[in-house]
């Protein structure tokens, strides 16, 4: 597998990113990963491709119980890209403007054809939590604690028409910082349904799946599924998902989870030069 300059430059600047330990530098990240997407000679011209989603939920949840904020919240995603290589940042804050989680994922498309899909990718993950901070070895105060993970997936997906398909989805987690979870394994059996007209100018789209749950000794299975509602040509979406356990004996598994969620999206294409 051969990849470009371009390509390389962006895993040399995750690499660099995932040994630090100032969230300055994860900025900087954008920056240049931005500008890796962007730069091309003079004469050639290039589309690169943004898509975005704004969500506000009643309820920010998480697969994984200990990354649940169980507020309202709002979450960011952007994806940017072209050809087979992608960055996509999620940034996720309750409504009191305090960071939830951020996750800074690379994404390699190395497979897309109209049969199958396989991608690679991975990420440095950043939680925030409220915990005791201690001066000299003696804890004072309550502040904003935020604990790093790294992270690497694998996603085959196969196409059994245009708007059906199912796969599968594998990601491995690592904390690095003191009391992280060391080891997490999640691995789902998913489907999608798109494109399920109501009327002329509604549509809707069903993601269920079942996945098991893996963290350090304890695991669990669980069910979950994605609603969505959407009018043609408008930004606005509707999102609703529910996530039961079967069983589980992971700490903070609550036996049933819903939200509700409003979402702007956006697709825009950009010539660069």
């Amino acid at each position: 597998m051969f990849f470009s300059s371009c390509e390389i430059k962006f895993f040399c600047i995750l690499k660099l990113i995932m040994m630090q330990k100032n969230i300055v530098l994860v900025f900087v990240f954008l920056l240049f990963a931005y500008s890796s997407f962007s730069q091309q000679t003079d004469s050639i011209k290039r589309s690169l491709q943004v898509i975005g989603a704004v969500t506000v939920t009643n309820k920010g949840i998480s697969f994984v119980p200990a990354f649940s904020l169980g507020k309202p919240a709002a979450i960011f995603n952007l994806s940017m890209g072209k050809r087979k290589l992608f960055f996509e940042p999620e940034l996720r804050f309750s409504l009191k403007g305090k960071p939830w989680s951020f996750l800074f994922w690379g994404r390699y498309k190395a497979i897309a054809t109209k049969k199958f899909a396989f991608t690679l990718g991975s990420h440095l993950g950043l939680n925030y939590r409220n915990d005791s901070l201690s001066v000299n070895g003696i804890s004072s105060t309550t502040g904003l604690v935020v604990r790093r993970y790294l992270a690497g997936e694998l996603a085959p997906n196969f196409f059994l028409s245009k708007n059906i398909s199912v796969g599968a989805y594998y990601m491995f987690s690592r904390g690095i910082d003191k009391g992280t979870n060391k080891n997490t394994h999640f691995v789902t059996v998913n489907s999608n349904i798109s494109n399920i007209k109501l009327g002329n100018q509604f549509y809707a789209r069903i993601a269920p799946q079942l996945y098991y749950l893996a963290i350090d000794a304890r695991d669990g299975l669980f069910i979950t599924s994605s609603f969505n509602l959407a009018k043609k040509n408008f930004p606005l979406s509707f999102q609703s998902i529910i996530n039961k356990s079967l069983e589980t004996d992971i700490a903070g598994s609550e036996k049933f989870l819903w939200n509700v969620s409003l979402i702007y999206s956006f697709n825009k294409n950009y010539v660069t030069k």
